[in-house]
């Protein structure tokens, strides 16, 4: 009678699963940091944001617009229950980044392109998770 396993596959099996979901949650907390740290500068009104967001030409408002979904971006990829959709919305506002700094400001996209990318990454990583938070919300 022994106490020792014979088999340690469930264990075995379990480590990379852990191991990506351990990954995956450290990228939500990086962009989250990253995002919600550069909404809170756009609401606070960084002189440097008031210029770019003058540079862009569409107004103010969009500063305020874009600090606060930025904001609410960062908070919902901390909510396990929202951070697929959240990942999703930061998603969409970091492909308008994109194009911003490409096309009006012609400056480099590649911050907001790398953003994106970890976006994604995210929202593949939380896809079943969105599914089921949004199949709940029609279903009522």
């Amino acid at each position: 009678m022994s106490t020792i396993p014979k088999n340690n596959s469930e264990t075995v099996a379990h480590t990379p699963g852990r191991a990506s979901s351990i990954g995956v949650w450290i990228l939500q907390v990086v962009l989250a940091a990253i995002i919600a740290g550069g909404g809170i500068s756009k609401l606070a009104g960084d002189q440097v944001m008031v210029d770019m967001f003058a540079d862009i030409g569409a107004g103010q408002w969009l500063r305020y617009l874009v600090g606060a979904l930025e904001v609410a971006g960062g908070v919902g990829l901390l909510i396990p229950a929202l951070a697929g959709l959240a990942s999703l919305g930061l998603a969409a506002l970091l492909t308008g980044a994109v194009i911003t700094d490409q096309f009006v400001l012609e400056q480099s996209p590649w911050l907001p392109l790398a953003f994106l990318v970890v976006a994604a990454v995210i929202a593949r990583a939380r896809w079943s998770r969105t599914e089921a938070v949004v199949g709940t919300l029609l279903r009522r």
